[in-house]
């Protein structure tokens, strides 16, 4: 069977002309994220110096992964979790799948997890007969829609206030024209409490776990990873492995920066401490590694582990903002999705490097510091590398090359594109062998070149040139 390819190009391409409403209301909404990012990254005189701690302490874990990932396991082991090893997706469901079984647990209430998204745990549980209900509002908008999270932080960011009232009208009965989001909350409240009662289990991520206590912590802003926690008799959470950071004292510096990078709030609303099993209940952890030990032995890679799954990348960025989540169609989307998804399948997603403008700006806000734009720069080399480049642009980047190299060859390709740009009729410059044109006007040529200026205006006269 012929592997499937991501069309990132007409997934955009479909995102942003479904309308004239959904692009821009979606750039809008990230941009105000970024902007309430920045102004509260302002307020606070030693937030450079907190990046650089959250940096170094997740190097250090890193390169120590192997003591501190036992460490977390021992002590939570201590504390009465029963602590689950699992390599890869596969495991990790049917380790679900078992603790659900023999406990005869038929559904389920989970909080936002993108490890869990990052297995297709739901789908697998589905087929086993479990009912999974996603207890996040977001994910459970994204659940109803048939779609994954187009957004870490925020799942569905894509969506208008009408899209989500047509949606409950469809699938919970309320009324198609009431947009308003209180209104739409309050409705889906009333249709997901009566499952958060009925459920024999409870499933959460971690955004944090600490190798010194074997505590794991959970942030959210809508209390919902308590009430799987705390209503069902069962805790299951699923943890990936570079979540572990050494100390209780570190996670100071992590929850300082995740929900000021992520929304530009000081904290999230609810910020949960797990310590073994509450009374009477029982907690399981699943450490699952899913690839990213193998990623952890990436030489121009392996700092992608650093992520603390803020979305601030997501925020920044120009082509995220205007070509929607989904048309990665990846768990990750956004420039972390760009280098990180390639590490589970690069000829799957060999065009993702290819979608970004490598502007820098989701380096400079990543709160710990990964210089994701060098990685998207890397990544298409290793598309290079590794044959997966489209001839056509193979051979379009070569003859670029070699223009650009070489001043003279530049300058006599500009001033032939000077004069023949004006006269090529569009049916040349419009044609499906020119992409750049198909959402774009070609630009026009200035009549005189920074070079011509420059050497009219500021060039000393004895300086060769």
């Amino acid at each position: 069977m012929k592997k499937k390819i991501v069309n990132i190009e007409k997934n955009s391409a479909d995102f942003i002309n479904q309308d004239n409403i959904h692009e821009k209301e979606h750039d809008k909404n990230l941009w105000n994220a970024r902007v309430k990012r920045d102004r509260i990254a302002q307020s606070i005189p030693e937030w450079e110096e907190l990046k650089e701690l959250a940096s170094k302490i997740k190097e250090h874990t890193l390169s120590h992964l192997d003591e501190y990932v036992s460490t977390f396991a021992e002590n939570a082991s201590k504390r009465g979790a029963v602590v689950h090893w699992a390599r890869d997706a596969q495991e990790h469901n049917e380790i679900v799948y078992n603790i659900l079984q023999e406990r005869k647990v038929t559904e389920i209430i989970k909080s936002k997890s993108m490890l869990q998204e990052e297995c297709e745990m739901t789908s697998f549980l589905e087929s086993k007969g479990i009912e999974v209900t996603e207890s996040d509002l977001g994910e459970r908008i994204q659940q109803l829609s048939h779609q994954p999270p187009a957004h870490i932080v925020m799942p569905a960011i894509e969506k208008t206030t009408e899209d989500i009232a047509q949606l409950f009208a469809k699938t919970i009965g309320t009324d198609p024209n009431d947009t308003d989001p209180h209104s739409l909350n309050e409705a889906m409240r009333n249709n997901a409490r009566p499952k958060f009662l009925r459920a024999g289990a409870g499933m959460t991520g971690a955004n944090f776990a600490i190798a010194e206590t074997g505590t794991f912590v959970v942030c959210t802003n809508e209390g919902n990873a308590d009430i799987g926690a705390a209503v069902p008799p069962l805790h299951i959470a699923s943890i990936g492995i570079e979540k572990i950071i050494p100390k209780v004292e570190d996670l100071g510096i992590f929850i300082r920066l995740l929900s000021r990078s992520a929304l530009g709030t000081p904290a999230t609303q609810y910020t949960s401490h797990f310590t073994g099993p509450r009374k009477n209940g029982e907690l399981h952890i699943i450490i699952t590694d899913n690839g990213r030990s193998t990623r952890l032995g990436m030489e121009d890679f392996w700092t992608s582990l650093k992520c603390i799954r803020c979305g601030a990348c997501m925020n920044t960025c120009p082509v995220y903002r205007r070509s929607g989540g989904l048309s990665y169609e990846s768990t990750y989307s956004g420039p972390i999705g760009i280098i990180l998804s390639p590490t589970f399948d690069l000829e799957k997603y060999k065009e993702l490097p290819y979608h970004s403008t490598l502007c820098g700006s989701c380096s400079d806000v990543c709160p710990v510091k990964i210089d994701i734009s060098y990685q998207i720069y890397k990544w298409r080399k290793l598309v290079v590398d590794k044959g997966y480049m489209p001839s056509n642009r193979k051979y379009a980047l070569k003859a670029a090359g070699a223009v650009l190299g070489h001043p003279h060859l530049f300058r006599t390709t500009e001033a032939f594109a000077e004069k023949a740009l004006p006269i090529v009729p569009d049916f040349l410059i419009y044609s499906s062998l020119n992409p750049w044109t198909q959402e774009r006007k070609m630009f026009s040529m200035a009549k005189n070149t920074f070079r011509d200026w420059y050497i009219k205006n500021r060039k000393e006269k004895n300086d060769k040139y």
